[in-house]
């Protein structure tokens, strides 16, 4: 039997397949049977920035109806409209059920994209039970004078507040769209990141020809979209603290080991599970052992075996691979250049 407990955030897990945020995680139902499938750990759907503030905001509505009341009106009470508290009580309560209920780590999920308040609910979920937060920095500078510099800074401020609001580890979903994915990766490391996770997956929306309309949606991933993130976990191999979680483009065992072989302390899917049912994850576990059985590897041998090396230039090392490619597919397609 191969050994597959690993370690991700400092947190103790039964094996590297974890169930990413999505929505098979918003029911404690829901959760036990992700823990019950065989994952590692479940992280859980997001709570949103959007949403704290308006609850924030109905708060200071209430607390304003307040003053305006007076000691002699016993029977006054104020009233908001209950949608604004619902997020994240029902949240919290979900934590704190189902972190009772199973038997790996539970992982909130924090979505947002500036600094302010919501923030410190950090601290409210991890008192509730969570064993971690991944903080989901979804954020998309739509104003084109903000430069690389302040889009970077805004990741490092966000990720300092969240720090300083828990003692439980955090790690930092973030996107490949950095103009240095590697240096954002060290300075996140650098600024106390327990964890990384890549890549996030930013919505690209259509455009529906017949009704002249922008169509915004989410698609299941497939493997050709893990390929981004696999090149960067190989670069990124060795070089970090942090743990290095993959997400995206899971669907079968084969896409689990080529993660692992890039460098990956976990593997993270939804899209796989959504198309074939919590108990899926105990096939992707299964599958990841066997081959290490049969290729005579330890997971922690396997575990980067196939990552940049590092004493390479990784800007060469990826040139080199380019040009070869090129050169290969030139047999099959023709000049590519």
């Amino acid at each position: 039997m191969i050994d597959l407990t690993t370690n991700y955030l400092g947190l103790a897990l039964r094996n590297p397949v974890v169930a990413s945020a999505g929505p098979l995680s918003q029911t404690v139902a829901g959760v036990k049977s992700l823990a019950d499938g065989g994952v590692g750990a479940v992280v859980l759907y997001s709570l949103f920035e959007e949403q704290l503030r308006r609850e924030a905001e109905a708060t200071a509505i209430l607390e304003d109806m307040y003053e305006e009341s007076h000691a002699e009106a016993i029977s006054y009470f104020p009233t908001v409209p209950r949608a604004a508290h619902d997020a994240s009580a029902t949240y919290l309560r979900l934590v704190e059920q189902a972190a009772a209920a199973i038997d790996v780590p539970l992982i909130a999920s924090l979505n947002g994209a500036s600094l302010g308040g919501w923030t410190q609910t950090a601290r409210r979920l991890a008192d509730a039970g969570a064993a971690a937060i991944e903080l989901n920095i979804y954020f998309v500078p739509g104003d084109l004078t903000m430069t690389g510099h302040a889009v970077e800074e805004r990741h490092l401020a966000i990720l300092a507040a969240v720090k300083g609001a828990v003692n439980i580890p955090v790690a930092v979903k973030l996107s490949p769209y950095f103009s240095s994915v590697g240096n954002m990766a060290l300075r996140l490391d650098a600024a106390g990141a327990d964890g990384l996770v890549l890549f996030n997956r930013f919505l690209q929306p259509d455009i529906d020809l017949d009704r002249l309309t922008v169509e915004s949606g989410v698609t299941l991933s497939s493997p050709v979209d893990a390929r981004l993130a696999r090149t960067w976990i190989s670069v990124l191999h060795g070089h970090l603290e942090a743990s290095i979680a993959a997400t995206t483009g899971v669907d079968t065992a084969d896409d689990v080991i080529k993660y692992i072989l890039a460098g990956a302390d976990v593997v993270m899917t939804t899209s796989s599970l959504i198309r074939r049912g919590p108990a899926y994850a105990q096939v992707l576990v299964e599958g990841l052992g066997q081959w290490l059985a049969a290729k005579g590897l330890s997971l922690s041998k396997a575990r980067g075996l196939l990552a940049v090396p590092a004493e390479a230039a990784a800007d060469a090392y990826e040139r080199e691979g380019y040009v070869s490619a090129l050169e290969k597919a030139k047999s099959t397609y023709g000049s590519l250049r």
